[in-house]
């Protein structure tokens, strides 16, 4: 067997004996023997294999698959710009915390710098972005092959680190790229008996649930993207009210109009302590809340990231304490706060059901509601996530999933498909017109490959509807705002999937959206919303006003009659 070829083989064997399931290829010829390798182990039934052309799509693909598994992905292209175009999906599943493994072909050393075709330099081509790099040649040994593949797995894991991320392998292959006839391993190139990993790689036992958090009797959890599993929380913190966003663990169980609460500013409601889980992103009136000088901020934080945007945590903790010290619970503030939440989110909904459907706010509401139970639902960043935070009702039976490691709308198509081909289980996502426009390549899935079962719900409101919501969509800017801003695109959906061989489909009321939605997904599906964004302003300004006007008579209630309102 020619190096090149050995190498390629003794990569896959060993990521297969790591435990790697699934494994995406960007079609090149430097990456050729890594191709065939991948190709001999999906046919084999060691491995599922995704081949894409996109490698921008692929890497995120690939950042899908993990982060719905929880386990490690190739991905595996060319040299060159094939390599830069992973660079997105690199960012992401850095700040993600997802385990990302990037395998990417290179020229040999000797043809560096010499104007070679395709040849760059790559091996530090992620930056800081990437937990460990390494470079391998065919001109190497099996011993040290198979140990480089379980320490980027390892690496990639954060077995022993706790910090899982993308991890960049760049492997340098010389000619011939093609295997030969007949050729096999020889014993030279085994590894460990009974398919073992070469290095078994195990964490470092930590007690669980060591310490007591001290806490205030007015105590709030703000949970945002990250941050562990439902399972992992003990039951003092998982009893403490919480704003959850969608994409944490937490949200099923969180205050329904959390958001809009704590916008209202309302003084009988703020919590004198907050506890952050994860990276909270979303909303400016929780940035506000952390800021706030009369609010203790404890962080707990389960990877080594700082987490205090608002620079005003007085404490960050590694992991989640056992228990709680400090006084009880205050329970009139807490039947003040959910009686607060409870008329906040009625005022939403009335709001909501006097406005003319479709707006986001109302489509993300109505689609929540009619996903079946253990769905997967994939949001778009933008608007779609923010509008679930903001109008659905939080659902435990739900696994939600955003990429909000850098909150780009890169890639997110393709994040929706890995996921989905990962979970299992009815998938869906909802996506703005623009993100889905982005990544549309992400529709053009080859015939030999694993289609996912997934409906992708798109509102296309012809443009950028979230600058509306920002400054730069204030009335004084109307003159720029549409061309720099809103963006129109005019771009026919449904002819784009007919294109692409995808099943599109029209909701033009709520009834014909839940109908689309009821039978559980079979292949790709496009489900697009047709909305209007010219009044989506003023309908986040009547909803604040009514959420302030009801959770100030709330709260007045609650004050003259306390013990009628628990």
């Amino acid at each position: 067997m020619n190096p090149a070829t050995a190498l390629a083989t003794v990569l896959v064997d060993e990521l297969v004996a790591g435990g790697v399931l699934e494994a995406v290829l960007c079609p090149g010829s430097r990456n050729a023997p890594l191709s065939f390798a991948l190709h001999a182990a999906d046919a084999a039934g060691r491995l599922r294999l995704h081949v894409r052309v996109d490698e921008r799509g692929a890497g995120f693909l690939a950042l899908g698959l993990a982060a719905r598994s929880g386990v490690a992905v190739p991905v595996v292209c060319t040299s060159g710009t094939a390599a830069a175009n992973l660079h997105p999906a690199v960012l992401e599943a850095h700040h993600a915390g997802v385990p990302l493994l990037l395998l990417t072909a290179d020229r040999p050393a000797e043809l560096r710098d010499t104007g070679a075709n395709q040849t760059v330099d790559q091996a530090e081509l992620y930056g800081g972005a990437v937990r460990w790099r390494q470079t391998l040649a065919a001109a190497g040994e099996n011993g040290r092959w198979r140990a480089t593949v379980c320490r980027a797995l390892a690496a990639a894991s954060g077995t022993l680190t706790g910090d899982p991320g993308p991890v960049h392998v760049n492997v340098a292959l010389r000619p011939p790229l093609v295997p030969d006839a007949d050729a096999v391993l020889g014993p030279e190139h085994a590894g460990r008996i009974g398919g073992r990993p070469w290095t078994d790689v195990l964490p470092t036992a930590e007690p669980a649930g060591a310490g007591r958090l001290q806490l205030g009797a007015r105590t709030l959890v703000v949970a945002g993207h990250g941050g562990p599993v439902v399972s992992a929380v003990p039951r003092w913190l998982a009893e403490l009210p919480r704003v959850a966003e969608p994409g944490s663990t937490l949200w099923g169980g969180s205050l329904a109009a959390g958001p809009w609460l704590l916008g209202a500013e309302v003084d009988e409601v703020r919590p004198e302590h907050v506890v952050v889980i994860g990276r909270p992103t979303l909303h400016r009136a929780v940035q506000g809340l952390l800021a706030h000088p009369a609010v203790q901020v404890t962080v707990l934080t389960g990877r080594p990231q700082w987490i205090d945007v608002a620079a005003w945590a007085g404490t960050v903790l590694r992991g989640v304490p056992g228990g709680r010290a400090g006084p009880e619970l205050d329970e009139e503030w807490l039947a003040t706060l959910r009686g607060a939440d409870a008329a906040a989110r009625k005022a939403v909904h009335q709001v909501l059901d006097g406005t003319p459907w479709p707006t986001g706010l109302a489509v993300a509401r109505d689609l929540v509601a009619a996903l079946p139970e253990r769905a997967l639902l994939v949001l778009g960043s933008s608007n779609p996530i923010r509008d679930v935070a903001l109008a659905a009702q939080p659902r435990a039976d739900l696994t939600v999933h955003a990429n909000r490691g850098v909150a780009g709308i890169d890639g997110t198509v393709s994040t929706a498909v890995g996921a989905a081909l990962a979970h299992g289980g009815p998938s869906y996502a909802l996506l703005g017109d623009l993100t889905f426009l982005h990544d549309m390549t992400a529709l053009v899935i080859g015939r030999h490959e694993p289609r996912p079962d997934l409906t992708i719900v798109v509102l296309n409101d012809d443009g950028g509807g979230i600058f509306a919501l920002l400054e730069q969509g204030a009335p004084e800017h109307a003159a720029a705002f549409e061309r720099i801003f809103g963006t129109p695109h005019g771009v026919d959906l449904a002819a784009l999937c007919a294109a692409t061989g995808v099943r599109h489909t029209a909701a033009r009321t709520a009834h014909e959206l839940a109908d689309a939605l009821r039978t559980p997904p079979a292949g790709l599906t496009v489900v697009e919303v047709r909305a209007d964004r010219t009044a989506l302003r003023d309908l986040h300004d009547r909803i604040r006003a009514a959420v302030a006007a009801a959770v100030t008579a709330a709260v007045t209630r609650h004050r003259s009659h306390p013990a009628t309102n628990r």
